[in-house]
């Protein structure tokens, strides 16, 4: 303890922490104010570490000190290295170290807490309920991001991997996995001593079968529903953090992990809605189908309208109100600066021009706002689904960027299609629609997309990023 500061010192910074971690996320709900938020959030975070480690003696300040300085270069090294299309598997990983760390530091306070009392007895039911709910948690949090992030990133396949039995082994190593936990926390008479010997190291066989179970759960999980899966892993590293801080008797860490768990699971929520489908079917149920190239051809052959960037830029010429709609087709080919100058140029020419986002359009919660914010877009040209679909009918021009699922018309249309009911953006409203696309190959749901040969729309074949910039050059000759 720091013998110079009065005990009112540590309740009352928690106190501030704590504040500064709600007026964090309270401002990040907007993207206007979100880096704001992220701040006071980091410094709230910095406060807690940094008078925690302090008062408890658990380190000296020059190794406080020092791991800073390190985990700050690391940090730093990674947000400034790491593309902006490879955003979403980095934050796999930190929910992933976040939930490793909780049951790591929550088994090994177990470990402590024994070795201290010698006895069973004397460790509270509480805490080792807590530590078994830590354990479970991290471990499923932990290994579940690292096949994410893998996923994402292409190290693993990011189609839906699965095997016969796959669904009865998950239940084995959850039961597995609980009844350790359950070791860990009755000590019924009869076993006292068996279990006195046995329980510290039933924390890591739950740790093991909870870890397999977490490869489980994200291993079947398609590329389509990856932003889910980020937002509920999120949500998990929260809750490991929470039960961790229960096993410390540490409030500020039960503030902090609950906050993260309650936004994570709201976020969750919101994108399980954003896409019709309930959270157990994201995790059990698959999503995707296969088609056959006589289902494209019906679709494709002879209804293609294929246009050329010189007759875009005539149509964007007589357009009084324009939308882009962004997809991950835009991250992967870096397209934002583009598609942002271009949407600079039309307004210059009092040309009302937005972007129409679909909230699970990427590979992460908010991909589109933040790709398009680091364009330097205004936030203010930054249309939600519910916002600019009512305008669609009265939109000239929608240049649709590497988006596919999310503007598909059969989610309105098909009760048989796996996007049935899935809120999507209503751009075949318009006047004129460009697709700009490579080719005509499906999103992941698997599925052919109308759109593509409605008697309206017009694809326009290429990369997003070439394709955009040829926009902007022949739109500045002609302006």
């Amino acid at each position: 303890m720091v013998s110079f500061l009065p005990e009112w010192v540590l309740p009352l910074s928690y106190l501030a922490a704590a504040v500064l971690f709600i007026q964090g996320l309270r401002d990040m709900t907007h993207p206007r104010t979100g880096m704001r938020g992220n701040m006071i959030s980091s410094g709230g975070m910095l406060l807690a570490v940094g008078v925690t480690v302090l008062w408890l003696d658990i380190l000296s300040p020059i190794v406080l000190l020092a791991g800073l300085v390190v985990g700050g270069a690391v940090g730093t090294g990674l947000a400034v290295s790491v593309e902006r299309t490879e955003m979403p598997q980095l934050v796999g990983l930190f929910n992933g170290f976040g939930g490793g760390a909780s049951a790591l530091v929550a088994g090994a306070e177990l470990v402590d807490q024994f070795d201290t009392a010698r006895t069973i007895a004397a460790v509270s039911v509480d805490v080792t309920a807590a530590g078994a709910v830590s354990g479970i948690i991290g471990a499923v949090t932990l290994w579940g991001s690292l096949v994410a992030a893998g996923k994402l990133h292409g190290v693993l396949d990011t189609s839906e991997i699965r095997f016969t039995g796959d669904q009865a082994a998950k239940v084995v190593f959850l039961l597995v996995a609980v009844a350790f936990g359950v070791h860990i926390v009755v000590r019924p008479d009869f076993a006292a001593m068996l279990l006195e010997t046995q329980w510290v190291p039933s924390y890591w066989l739950l740790f093991a079968a909870a870890s397999i179970l977490g490869v489980l759960l994200v291993l079947p999980i398609g590329g389509a529903d990856m932003p889910v899966v980020i937002a509920l892993l999120n949500s998990y590293s929260g809750l490991a953090a929470a039960a961790t801080g229960f096993v410390l008797s540490n409030t500020v860490l039960i503030i902090a992990g609950t906050l993260v768990g309650a936004s994570g699971l709201i976020l969750t929520v919101i994108m399980c809605e954003s896409m019709n489908r309930s959270l157990a079917n994201v995790l059990f149920g698959g999503f995707g189908e296969e088609t056959s190239s006589e289902e494209m051809d019906a679709t494709y052959e002879g209804n293609i309208t294929e246009t050329s960037p010189e007759e875009v830029e005539m149509l964007l010429d007589t357009a009084q109100r324009v939308v882009i709609v962004p997809g991950y087709g835009m991250a992967v080919a870096q397209a934002q600066h583009a598609a942002a100058e271009l949407a600079e140029l039309l307004d210059e020419n009092n040309v009302d021009v937005e972007f129409g986002i679909h909230p699970v359009a990427g590979r992460m919660p908010g991909h589109m706002n933040v790709l398009l914010a680091e364009a330097d877009v205004p936030y203010e040209k930054m249309r939600e689904l519910e916002e600019v679909n009512p305008t669609f009918s009265q939109t000239d021009v929608v240049i649709v960027t590497g988006a596919n699922d999310v503007v598909n018309p059969k989610a309105n249309t098909d009760d048989s299609s796996p996007i049935a009911g899935m809120p999507v953006l209503n751009v075949s409203e318009a006047r004129t629609v460009i697709v700009n696309k490579r080719s005509l190959s499906p999103g992941f749901s698997g599925i052919p997309n109308p759109l593509f040969a409605d008697d309206k729309t017009s694809m326009l074949f290429g990369d997003a990023k070439e394709s955009m910039q040829e926009l902007v050059n022949l739109y500045k000759e002609n302006h």
